[in-house]
């Protein structure tokens, strides 16, 4: 009976202790990890998925393509369900690519196909597991959208998963700036289309301009699955995808920019911290004034040149060469902020473009007008159902949320990462900093290991690849100016003895693998301790940082990473300029080991992080009336499109000329005529009403000074313009009806004014349309404290 009561309490014991550690787990996935899925039913479903495996191997190929059509006729994603697609895709993964997807990777797809957003870290699969996702959702029959950064990534996961994908009997396609028409439209008829979410974006806005529904490209789609997540999510999500149409050959304003150029900051013009504002001072607006023959300004005669003098100035006082933009092939280039890369088909509007051009003394480019735009955010809200992938998305839990109502699962790694996190080295200036980094990077290269080294933009990057060529240190250089190579470049920076200098994160999605692209040496690199990561300085976002720190250590490979920062970075002058006085530090080197410099750090990235995320949600705001009234009025272009809703509304408004016309034309004939006049009248106004948007949101901040909400008064001013939209749409098209020269043939577009812009182009702006009062002061306030210290 004793033996027997010991027993029993030894089971009770362990039972205990398994019960609580089951517990304690689920403790510190809630506490660790803000937002985190319980990844306890996938976990579950693991050894039934492995049981399948013998049974699915003895299958051959066409039959295995069977089993996978099988799928379809699935009602809902259940537990079964998943593990019949997991067990599917890893067969199919293991004959097509020779990869057996490990149990981290699969969690991760039941993660995507149960709609959340999945964290997994560098060098895991994330590529793999976002396909058998895909194919998933395809084999449930939905069209899927895989949303990657940039094109080159969309092209190479497609065609590097297609195998899997045939084997599974899924087709699969990707959209590029290259592709014709028909190429793309081929391409979206795929049961899985891979695109950049650019390049996706534009189709959907050139859709919203067709006149025939044979001209559409986009089938609606169900599912999006989102690659790089937060940075497609958070990083672009305010950023307008803006398609715009030529009016005229534009018109540089040579004579100001040269005015411009001759203008000192602090005496004839300031600018606020954070670089988004220039004004002139009183004795700025005065030797402009005279320089311009004597006029005011700000006299109503005035009006046309401040609005040039405006743009020149920003362009000459906030736009810096090779850091917001490029001059290529006698062209400016916009850099993508977020990833340090030329951002292709992309511009400023039009009176900042033509001063930047002006500026740099190239020949102007058209002059257009805004025909529509769409914010990422909004584009992704497009989906019925999202899901993404990510190796950093636990930090942005919160916005993943509150924007898009998804959920984080954190999936461990496959095995454990063993890369050491350095302390960050603190100094005075940024030249002291600079010259550590050398140091630094001189004494890891002289061990044989491989070094990357992240900077905030191409000006550094190519200043420190000076530096190095001065110290006898030769380094590749991964920016903007060479982003074709991109991949190729990150692919060998594991190389031994590699030193790769990169813009931010250009690369990501691209492996690096010790010893090289083959692999070649990479136990002798291991042995020497791995990649050796420097961030140049601390990013606005510790997320960015940890996505820098994450480009070593892949796959439990050893690796190490270091941040260097100082004071005087634009980072704690922007956001946290009141530095404590009397902070010490080496006479010699000018480091500081002071905790207090660390703690301002911090707190300067913590005010970037805060000002970036309220800056997403005013720029939500205002978006969320735009895109219901965009909504709005995109069904009703659908119904004029598809239907007979034009002729009804034009034999309505004008009885006796639409008979007329049914007497002289066909009746296939008259409806055309109709539908052209009526989308293209519809589209006028949507574009007139975006350009009046526009003009309130120029003179919002004036109605905060008054106190009023500025929101609110956007919302009282833009309702009920939109609402005379319908009206003006019935007048103006009875009215081409009525005057036209309308003939058998159809109607003369040129001759009745209903011509279409005869080319169009893409840019993005970021910006912040309500800045608050609380903003306004602490710009202020940062102003004053960096004049103090200057």
């Amino acid at each position: 009976m004793a033996t027997l009561g010991v027993a029993r309490s030894t089971k009770m014991g362990e039972a205990l202790v398994a019960f609580w550690n089951r517990v304690g787990k689920t403790f510190k996935r809630m506490l660790s990890r803000p937002g985190s899925v319980d990844l306890a039913r996938y976990e579950a479903l693991l050894p039934r998925i492995g049981e399948l495996e013998p049974e699915l191997r003895e299958l051959s190929d066409a039959r295995l393509t069977e089993r996978a059509a099988a799928v379809r006729d699935a009602d809902s994603v259940d537990d079964d369900l998943l593990v019949e697609i997991c067990a599917l895709g890893r067969e199919a993964a293991r004959r097509a690519l020779g990869e057996r997807a490990f149990d981290v990777q699969l969690l991760g797809t039941m993660g995507l196909l149960t709609g959340h957003v999945v964290q997994m870290a560098t060098g895991e699969g994330k590529t793999l597991s976002g396909a058998l996702a895909a194919a998933g959702y395809a084999l449930q029959g939905k069209r899927v959208h895989v949303i990657s950064v940039n094109d080159y990534l969309a092209r190479r996961d497609a065609e590097w998963m297609r195998p899997v994908y045939d084997l599974l009997g899924v087709s699969v396609g990707w959209v590029e700036p290259s592709l014709s028409t028909d190429e793309r439209r081929e391409s979206y008829h795929r049961e899985v289309c891979y695109g950049a979410v650019s390049e996706i974006g534009f189709d959907v806005l050139r859709d919203r301009l067709v006149t025939s529904v044979a001209d559409l490209v986009q089938p609606e789609p169900d599912v999006a699955v989102v690659d790089e997540a937060d940075s497609v999510l958070v990083d672009e999500a305010r950023v307008p995808l803006v398609m715009a149409g030529s009016v005229d050959a534009g018109v540089a304003d040579e004579e100001v920019a040269k005015i411009v150029r001759r203008l000192r900051v602090g005496l004839h013009y300031e600018t606020d911290p954070d670089g988004r504002n220039a004004w002139l001072t009183t004795a700025g607006a005065s030797v402009v004034e005279k320089a311009l023959g004597g006029i005011d300004l700000y006299g109503e005669s005035g009006a046309d040149r401040l609005a040039a003098v405006n743009a020149a100035l920003h362009a000459h006082a906030l736009l810096t060469r090779d850091v917001d933009y490029l001059v290529r092939d006698g062209k400016v280039q916009l850099i993508n902020a977020s990833r340090g890369r030329v951002a292709e088909l992309q511009r400023w509007p039009d009176g900042l473009q033509a001063a930047v051009e002006a500026k740099e003394q190239l020949p102007p480019s058209d002059h257009g007008e805004i025909l529509d735009s769409i914010t990422v955010q909004a584009l992704i809200a497009r989906y019925p159902q999202v899901a993404g992938m990510t190796g950093t998305a636990v930090a942005v839990a919160e916005q993943l949320r509150e924007f898009y109502r998804l959920e984080v699962a954190v999936i461990p790694p496959n095995t454990p990462t063993v890369r050491e996190d350095l302390p960050h080295r603190v100094f005075t200036t940024p030249t002291r900093k600079l010259r550590a980094i050398v140091e630094e990077i001189r004494e890891v290269h002289e061990t044989g290991r491989p070094i990357l080294v992240g900077t905030q933009d191409v000006a550094e990057s190519e200043e420190l690849a000076e530096k190095l060529r001065k110290a006898g240190l030769s380094c590749v250089v991964l920016n903007a100016r060479n982003d074709a190579e991109e991949a190729a470049v990150i692919a060998q920076a594991g190389a031994y003895g590699a030193i790769t200098v990169s813009t931010q994160m250009a690369g990501r999605g691209t492996d690096i693998r010790l010893g090289g692209a083959d692999g070649a040496d990479a136990e002798r690199v291991a042995e020497l301790g791995g990649l050796h990561v420097i961030g140049t300085a601390r990013y606005p976002s510790s997320r960015l940082d940890d996505q820098l720190r994450g480009r070593a250590g892949r796959q439990g490979d050893p690796g190490s990473s270091v941040f260097f920062a100082s004071l005087g970075d634009e980072l704690v002058l922007a956001h946290a300029p009141d530095v404590p006085e009397g902070i010490p530090a080496d006479d010699e080197t000018g480091e500081i080991t002071d905790v207090a410099a660390h703690r301002q750090l911090n707190h300067a990235q913590r005010v970037a992080e805060g000002v970036d995320l309220e800056i997403h949600r005013n720029t939500w705001r205002y978006t969320r009336l735009i895109e219901h009234q965009r909504a709005e009025l995109l069904r009703y272009r659908d119904e004029v499109l598809r239907g007979d809703t034009a002729s009804a509304l034009l034999k309505e408004e004008e009885p006796d000329r639409y008979g007329e016309l049914a007497e002289k034309l066909e009746p296939e004939t008259l409806e055309r005529v109709c539908r052209q006049i009526v989308l293209f009248h519809l589209d006028q106004l949507w574009t007139d009403h975006l350009a009046f948007l526009t003009e309130v949101r120029e003179t919002i901040h004036l109605r905060a000074l008054a106190k009023e909400a500025p929101l609110d008064e956007f919302h009282r001013t833009a309702v009920p313009a939109f609402r005379r939209i319908r009206d003006d749409l019935r007048t103006r098209s009875a009215k081409t009806l009525l005057e036209a020269e309308i003939t058998t043939g159809g109607l003369d577009l040129a001759k009745a004014g209903v011509r279409r812009p005869t080319s169009t182009w893409t840019y993005l702006v970021q910006d912040n349309p309500f800045d608050s009062d609380a903003e306004q002061a602490l710009k202020k306030v940062r102003s004053m404290l960096r004049k103090k210290r200057a």
